[in-house]
């Protein structure tokens, strides 16, 4: 028996500044411009920028206000959801001649485990270059890949040469790769728990290596031994080619602020609609309605009921939406409201999420 230890080959692609740069693509004259996708100088959140834009400092989910300021020059596209469907169907027929198990993670970016793959290739930076280039050839676009043995590490390369490039950390680099990465880079801690971090003398992997279990625990909760382990290199998450929904929401951002309930039950008949119409075409049902409320100043409320059976119907969902929406006084006038059915009938766990319009 050989004493080589077994490692999976994971590759991590994330495509590059995706919606814009589909719009870069379908637009040659908004190639080599700063470009949003969503939002617009009045109102509305960015959900994607273009590397042009980037280099301002605009990213996804600030304000278009906000990135008007920072960029003068800003182009506002509106986003076009079925043509990033198109692309990405097309970019994930190449993930699947390489291997069955491809995990998305959304339009743009997917863990495709590749131990055994249909090429019959050893190398998985080998496969990565080959993807990445089948992708700019026959798509037309660039994308990023980070490969490794396990998802997490997998997922931190592909961020470090991007755009258009790819980062392998082999096993017997993935401790000193961790040790000196900044501990903002972990995927998985974000902002308010980077300045936590940093409040306790933790600023690089090698930080919180030096920290016990017991300390994370005691300051992180159920996330202490997930941030003990993974900086250890040990993360046994497998790619799950089969993730069924475990919530289906639709929401709406209003192109002028709502401060009348009756408004607002208006609206959230709409989105009732279309969260109907999701459901019924997946054959899913939930108990728990979740009503979502975005105020004017960004801050963010859900109101949760659970019901003891499960429920799909417009007319029931709006039901307890009404009584969500009547349970307190609103604080504020709201920008953007969104419902949400979760609890499902189904087993593991993948959020779903149906953007119903951005604002101009």
């Amino acid at each position: 028996m050989s004493d080589v230890p077994t490692y999976r080959k994971i590759i991590h692609i994330d495509m590059d500044a995706f919606y814009a740069s589909v719009e870069q693509m379908d637009n040659p004259a908004l190639r080599g411009k700063p470009v949003a996708v969503g939002g617009s100088e009045n109102r509305g959140v960015v959900s994607a920028a273009s590397y042009e834009a980037r280099k301002f400092g605009v990213r996804s989910a600030i304000s278009g206000v906000l990135a008007k300021k920072y960029c003068p020059e800003i182009i506002f596209v509106r986003p076009r959801f079925d043509r990033y469907k198109e692309i990405s169907s097309k970019i994930h027929k190449i993930f699947h001649e390489y291997t069955d198990l491809v995990e998305p993670l959304s339009l743009d970016e997917a863990y495709l485990d590749v131990t055994q793959n249909k090429k019959g290739n050893p190398s998985a930076s080998l496969l990565a270059q080959e993807i990445r280039a089948r992708i700019l050839n026959e798509v037309g676009l660039t994308a990023s890949a980070g490969i490794s043995i396990n998802k997490f590490v997998a997922k931190i390369a592909s961020d470090i040469n991007k755009p258009n490039g790819q980062k392998t950390v082999n096993p017997d680099e993935i401790i000193p790769f961790l040790e000196d990465l900044p501990i903002r880079k972990f995927y998985g801690v974000g902002k308010v728990t980077t300045e936590k971090m940093y409040q306790l003398g933790i600023f690089t992997g090698l930080d919180l290596k030096s920290k016990s279990l017991e300390f994370l625990e005691k300051h992180f909760g159920k996330s202490g031994a997930f941030y003990y382990s993974v900086v250890r290199g040990v993360h046994n998450s497998e790619v799950k080619a089969h993730r069924i929904t475990k919530s289906v929401a639709a929401e709406h951002t209003f192109d002028v602020n709502l401060s009348s309930e009756i408004f607002m039950l208006e609206q959230l008949e709409r989105i009732a609609v279309s969260l109907e119409k999701r459901v019924k075409r997946h054959n899913i049902s939930g108990k728990t309605v979740t009503l979502k409320i975005k105020y004017s100043d960004f801050t963010q409320q859900t109101r949760s009921k659970t019901m003891p059976y499960f429920i799909s119907d417009k007319s029931l969902i709006m039901e307890i939406v009404e009584e969500l929406l009547y349970q307190e006084k609103m604080k504020d006038s709201v920008r953007l409201l969104g419902i949400s059915l979760s609890n499902l009938n189904t087993e593991e766990k993948k959020a779903v999420v149906v953007q119903l319009k951005f604002s101009f």
